[in-house]
């Protein structure tokens, strides 16, 4: 059995960063996840995807915050079960907990924190003829290589940070890029919708908007896209590759058994550390929700910088804490 003081139910961004606040507090953590690979959902979905709202960082491609975030907890040596989904928590008389995988791996810990970005995940998936014909053949639901699509014909479908990401990132790799959304304005954030609207005027890309994607043709592999217009007037164009962004459909899988308050598929969290209606047990991330939430990235570093805070008087109450500060220190002092 793995005894750590903190189990953390999730290897993406905001799980990294919470091993490094925990880590400066003098708690050693596991962390587990089912997907084979330490990132979460930027390693498994867009490795190569642009962010650009990481402070000191006007834009840092994914898997490059994920190898930053691992480098600034290597000084903490944290431990890692891959592949495994975590299936049960069992809590423990002196209070503590005993975390079950798919595997049978047990992890016995004195706090929870789950960090598990939407959960078990799938994309969501447009209602087009022919989808999943052509899914592996043309059809793609994230990107993992953008070298894949050089010099291509490329359409992307949706409104919201990914898809504008996107068409802006591969308007620079591609033949030609066309970003298809049923709306008239974006849902994603305000400066990448004007990027996306000035490629556009310059002719860089084309941007069709008001329309849906319909149907889809090839033989084998896709060569065509159709599209409706306002109208319902519908027109084809060449395409080697679609790309629907609608965003994941988040389940919390086993994690929904465990007794947590959740309310549409988050778990409800206490803004002032982050825990949950369970002693011991933090949400962090994508995965909580609390009022005036906001899923960033950068957001979930804040909820880790306190959850940490308040798991240390958790896990040892008989301790007093000392907040200090790295500026001043380093991170060798604690």
């Amino acid at each position: 059995m793995i005894t750590t003081d903190i189990c953390i139910v999730g290897a993406g961004p905001v799980g990294l960063f919470a091993v490094f606040e925990a880590g400066l507090l003098k708690m050693r953590c596991h962390l587990v996840d089912a997907l084979p690979q330490i990132g979460g959902q930027l390693s498994e979905i867009y490795p190569q995807k642009p962010i650009y709202d990481i402070p000191g960082y006007p834009t840092i491609n994914a898997q490059e915050l994920v190898d930053n975030l691992l480098k600034q907890i290597e000084p903490f040596n944290p431990g890692f079960t891959l592949g495994e989904r975590v299936e049960k928590l069992e809590r423990q008389e002196d209070k503590s907990f005993i975390v079950t995988t798919s595997e049978n791996t047990q992890i016995r810990c004195k706090a929870v924190v789950i960090a598990g970005g939407l959960g078990c995940f799938e994309p969501r998936k447009p209602a087009v003829e022919r989808l999943e014909e052509f899914e592996g053949k043309g059809v793609a639901y994230m990107v993992r290589n953008p070298e894949l699509f050089r010099d291509k014909e490329i359409v992307l479908a949706g409104g919201g940070d990914s898809a504008l990401d996107w068409t802006i990132f591969l308007s620079d790799v591609a033949k030609r890029v066309t970003l298809v959304h049923r709306g008239e304005t974006f849902r994603g954030a305000p400066d990448s919708a004007e990027k996306v609207a000035h490629l556009a005027e310059s002719g860089k890309i084309n941007l069709i908007l008001k329309s849906n994607i319909t149907k889809i043709n090839g033989n084998g592999h896709l060569n065509e896209v159709t599209i409706a217009g306002a109208d319902n007037a519908e027109y084809n164009i060449n395409a080697d590759y679609l790309i629907p962004l609608f965003g994941l459909s988040p389940k919390l899988g086993p994690i929904a058994d465990w007794s947590l308050n959740v309310e549409k598929s988050a778990i409800q969290v206490n803004t002032f550390d982050y825990s949950t209606n369970i002693e011991g047990i933090y949400a962090i991330g994508d995965i909580n929700t609390y009022p005036g939430k906001l899923k960033l990235i950068l957001c979930g570093f804040h909820e880790a910088a306190l959850m940490c805070q308040s798991a240390f008087k958790y896990v040892f109450p008989d301790q007093r804490l000392s907040f200090k500060y790295t500026t001043v220190n380093g991170v060798n002092a604690f």
